[in-house]
């Protein structure tokens, strides 16, 4: 099936006109639309794998704190993580900010207005590409996001993986006819609002659908039939411990992780994995010989925080610990850096995961 079979231009244009008005009158406030290139792009950045109550807060945050390219270029990389910081997927921060470092330096700080400039950016495939373009530059540039994804499954019918190579090219070939020259921005928020307030994944709300008409799965007895998104992987627990090594001083040891990988350029309290058949307790301890080459003594748990990266579910346990030896002669594995931190500073920094302890409770 082609897209050309599946949507005539007559029909596009029908559609496109029924959305557009649709958006008019029920889109929601969000204090990205109407913005900048810059504050479109990262918006767009923000809200990959992370939905729009998350991403506003740290939007606002981090628009006052770099409110132009220029600004986030010119600033460290391990400031732009702190104003980062619980927002997930680091990335996309890295990523960003290293395009804001090509968009001042090789483009006059002027976000590129031509897929062919735009996407040679860190972090900007095509979809991005296409939400950029179409929404701060008005270019008539298709997008296709898991929302989309799911309404144009169930409007016209599709079947199969819809990451499937085949149907991701009638995805984007179906999202490219329906696009129109004018407005191609509004539409494009249009579908995307439609498959996050009516189109939703486990309960659409087809009576209150401008398309519905049209759709095929709202016609069956269970739209949510479609997409047929294939069962995703099985979710692995692990138990983390971190050992809070504390000085004479009351400073705490603070590592950095290497800026490429999991959590990469953030900081964290040595911390390893349990193996199987070891306590934390053990398990603290051996993250003082490990990260840093430094022998503990292992006091009492002072924290328990759970948090998730993609199919994994962490529970990280805190001690604290203290130096076997007076001297502290610190090795740190493959050169990461660190730091002796106050506790009420801690927070000031960007963790890999909710604090344990801060100047509050310490």
């Amino acid at each position: 099936m082609s897209p050309d079979a599946l949507l005539s231009p007559i029909r596009a244009e029908q559609m496109a006109r029924s959305l557009l008005h649709w958006f008019g009158e029920h889109k929601r406030d969000m204090p990205w639309r109407g913005a900048t290139p810059y504050g479109v792009w990262v918006s767009e950045i923000m809200l990959q794998q992370t939905q729009v109550a998350t991403v506003i807060p740290f939007y606002l945050r981090f628009m006052e704190r770099f409110p132009t390219v220029e600004a986030l270029a010119s600033t460290p990389i391990d400031e732009v993580l702190k104003y980062w910081a619980g927002l997930g997927y680091y990335a996309r921060a890295r990523n960003l900010h290293r395009a804001a470092q090509i968009v001042t330096n090789e483009h006059h700080g002027i976000v590129p207005n031509t897929p062919e400039m735009i996407e040679t950016l860190p972090g900007i495939g095509r979809y991005t590409s296409g939400a950029i373009l179409s929404i701060a530059y008005g270019l008539p540039r298709p997008l296709v996001d898991a929302n989309v994804i799911r309404v144009l499954s169930r409007l016209f019918g599709l079947s199969g993986d819809p990451k499937s190579q085949a149907n991701q090219a009638l995805l984007w070939g179906l999202a490219e006819r329906m696009v129109p020259q004018q407005n191609p921005g509004d539409f494009n928020q249009s579908l995307m609002e439609l498959g996050a307030l009516v189109c939703s994944p486990a309960e659409p709300q087809c009576a209150r659908c401008p398309l519905y008409s049209e759709c095929v799965a709202g016609h069956l007895p269970d739209p949510t039939v479609l997409p047929e998104i294939p069962a995703g992987r099985a979710t692995i627990s692990l138990i983390h411990s971190a050992a809070l090594i504390r000085n004479f001083k009351g400073e705490f040891l603070l590592l950095q992780r290497p800026l490429e990988g999991l959590w990469g350029g953030l900081w964290e309290f040595p911390r390893v994995t349990c193996t199987a058949g070891e306590s934390p307790e053990e398990a603290a301890k051996r993250a003082g010989r490990e990260t840093v080459g430094l022998p503990l003594e292992v006091g009492i748990r002072v924290g328990k925080v759970k948090h998730a990266v993609t199919h994994h579910k962490i529970t990280l346990y805190g001690y604290l610990a203290s130096p076997v030896h007076t001297q502290l002669q610190l090795n740190p594995v493959a050169g990461r850096d660190l730091a002796w931190i106050p506790p009420d500073a801690i927070e000031q920094y960007a963790l890999s995961s909710p604090p344990l302890v801060s100047g509050k409770s310490m």
